[in-house]
């Protein structure tokens, strides 16, 4: 009894209710034992760091760059080559209507060029035509020309005083040996663009540096040429439909031997062209 008159009174005089007088307890502060935790500072790479950094980059880099070229070569070479399957499909029906005759070039008459004669027996001529590893291929696209080349025996018969014919391989059906026979080279980076370099000079061909003006017989290869064009290969089409990968280099060991790559044998000849 007595306690309550002393807070009654000490609320008259205060102006304040106590703790006890409102009928809750003042609330308890807790301190943790732990200890904050601090965020670990921040810090740079050193000078030596960075250097490891950049020596593994171009480790990696030199190994993994020749390997992505090499990938990209095989690509190109097998595009190439089903470009060259294709044309020589479209010259087998071609001169299953004309009697075994192949189609003409541009030797006399651009208009009678044989890329575009063949357009009715394939899809896609624009893109037949050019191949993938040709470095002037927009150039090509843009001048309606094209990155491969037909062989000059095939389409120019020799003559001789008279104008007599003393020499014809314009017929498929007079072919000895259409499997040892090159149809079709890929175009030289040398030649000019244009309908009018459609097909090679083969019978000029006594040397390489000869050959060179007329077919890119390293076309498919990883990196840089090298001097004499032989570190690489490049596809020929063949008179009976089959495509071929041969080394450059074979094809000069051939040269150099006296025997000309592009005339159609009349013999069993070096193994290498087949």
């Amino acid at each position: 009894m007595q306690r309550n008159l002393l807070l009654q009174y000490y609320s008259i005089k205060s102006g304040r209710v106590p703790f006890a007088a409102r009928g809750y307890r003042k609330p308890t502060t807790f301190i943790s034992s732990h200890p904050p935790v601090s965020q670990p500072a921040r810090r740079a790479f050193s000078l030596v760091e960075l250097l490891v950094v950049i020596a593994i980059i171009a480790v990696l880099a030199g190994v993994l760059i020749p390997v992505l070229g090499h990938g990209r070569a095989v690509a190109h070479r097998t595009a190439c080559a089903s470009n060259l399957r294709q044309l020589g499909v479209a010259i087998t029906a071609y001169t299953t209507e004309h009697d075994g005759a192949f189609p003409e070039s541009a030797h006399t008459d651009e208009a009678k060029s044989w890329v575009y004669t063949l357009a009715p027996y394939l899809g896609n001529l624009d893109e037949v035509r050019i191949c993938p590893a040709d470095p002037r291929a927009e150039q090509r696209r843009r001048t309606t020309s094209t990155s491969y080349v037909l062989n000059e025996y095939i389409v120019v018969a020799k003559r001789g005083p008279f104008t007599r014919q003393v020499e014809a391989f314009t017929n498929l059906r007079s072919l000895p040996l259409p499997s040892r026979t090159p149809l079709v080279f890929i175009g030289s980076d040398r030649m000019d663009l244009g309908l009018s370099n459609d097909h090679t000079h083969s019978r000029n061909w006594r040397s390489w540096e000869q050959v060179l003006t007329d077919i890119q017989p390293d076309r498919h290869r990883s990196g840089s040429p090298n001097a004499d064009h032989t570190a690489g290969a490049a596809n020929y089409l063949f008179a009976d439909g089959h495509v071929a990968t041969i080394e450059a280099a074979k094809v000069k060991a051939l040269v150099e031997a006296g025997i000309n790559p592009g005339r159609p044998p009349e013999s069993q000849i070096d193994p290498a062209l087949q």
